[in-house]
């Protein structure tokens, strides 16, 4: 029987010939803080517009943390249930307090819990991928030669099956009209508590312009991965149409552009449309109905917020429920915290109008001259 003690690196990971490095799975490649390893779901009705979910869990090896979250849009309920716990010791022990993801069968089934408790939120829901996992391209960035991103994630569309409770009402979730997407990632991005800023309060803080949309319709999925700097130079662009299909290639759109529309004084986009432009002058447009906008930087990790970010040492365990107004979150905040869009998607190709849903989400934290912000604090005119 293998020991479960500080001193002993092994877990039962280790009898799996899967290993990438010369040490035991428990231990990463780098010893940068900032590595992680990540699941991102979201679930939606997609008969009624005003409900989306979102949820997460990390870990955070060489912080030796892990954490969960679940953020709940409905109406103007912003719910957030959140945990944080010591990183045990086997890995493959996916469970923050009263959150478990399971793994049912690899890249296809995957069970996630939120166990009742003290807060507004449970649920014990089933995904199923409707198209094949897709690697998307590597995302790489540096910052006075410091790695800040370098990180490898994966793309799945697919139904939900379970039952959801919200405020003690219970509803059952099936997969003929309950629709949503999952994907993992894992690499070095910034978590955990803040760290001195060194010579970056000289030089100035890396700006984060994002689209991340992935879209669902009734035969592919296209995903659509975008990053800028402050001049609008690309970091990491994909386009990508991926067929119900497994046997059918992914398909490359074209390079993706964008056009957002701001709400005046504030940085909110209120429209968006997205056009893929292959080398032959074919055009793909997509245009995106924001329907419902979920906070996910507010009380998740994703934010600023100074109590709680992904990889934050909480203590042993620590479990909490958060309610706020979503009309009542400030601007100011929200300008400084990625937002995921449930929203409607109208794509036309070749003469050819297909309608889907699914996730369209968007920041535009620091200077971007396209849209004419030339410091963090700018908002639109």
């Amino acid at each position: 029987m293998t020991a479960d003690y500080a001193g002993n690196p092994l877990s039962p990971m280790d009898d799996y010939p899967i290993h990438q490095v010369a040490e035991p799975i428990r231990r990463v490649a780098t010893s940068d803080r900032n590595f992680y390893d990540r699941y991102y779901f979201n679930c939606y009705p997609s008969d009624e517009s005003d409900l989306f979910l979102i949820i997460g869990l990390g870990q955070y090896p060489n912080l030796g943390v892990t954490d969960a979250f679940a953020v709940l849009r409905r109406g103007d309920d912003h719910i957030v249930v959140r945990g944080s716990a010591a990183l045990g010791h086997d890995r493959s022990e996916s469970t923050v307090g009263p959150f478990r993801v399971e793994v049912l069968e690899g890249l296809q089934r995957l069970r996630v819990v939120l166990a009742p408790g003290d807060y507004d939120l449970s649920f014990d829901l089933t995904f199923d991928g409707a198209i094949p996992a897709t690697l998307e391209p590597r995302h790489f960035r540096r910052q006075l030669e410091r790695v800040t991103f370098d990180t490898s994630r994966f793309v799945q569309t697919g139904t939900w099956a379970g039952e959801l409770t919200i405020d003690g009402e219970s509803r059952p979730v099936t997969p003929d009209t309950w629709r949503g997407n999952r994907d993992r990632s894992w690499g070095v991005r910034p978590v955990g508590e803040s760290e001195p800023p060194g010579r970056r309060a000289v030089d100035g803080i890396q700006n984060f312009f994002w689209i991340y949309s992935v879209m669902q319709f009734d035969d592919y999925a296209v995903s659509v991965v975008l990053q800028e700097d402050e001049l609008g130079r690309r970091i990491v662009e994909e386009a990508v149409r991926i067929w119900l299909d497994a046997d059918r290639e992914p398909e490359w759109l074209g390079r993706p552009e964008h056009e957002l529309k701001f709400e005046p004084g504030t940085r909110d986009v209120t429209s968006a449309s997205l056009s893929f432009h292959r080398p032959t002058g074919e055009v793909v447009t997509v245009t995106c109905d924001l329907l419902v906008p979920n906070y996910i930087g507010i009380g998740t990790g994703y934010g600023l917020e100074a109590d709680w970010r992904h990889g934050m040492w909480q203590g042993e365990l620590v479990v909490q429920g958060l309610r706020k107004r979503a009309s009542e979150i400030e601007p100011g905040l929200r300008m400084f915290c990625p937002v995921d869009n449930l929203t409607r998607f109208r794509l036309e190709d070749a003469g050819e109008t297909v309608v889907g849903t699914g996730l369209f989400e968007v920041a535009a934290i620091g200077p971007h001259a396209r849209y004419g912000f030339d410091s963090f604090t700018d908002t639109a005119s």
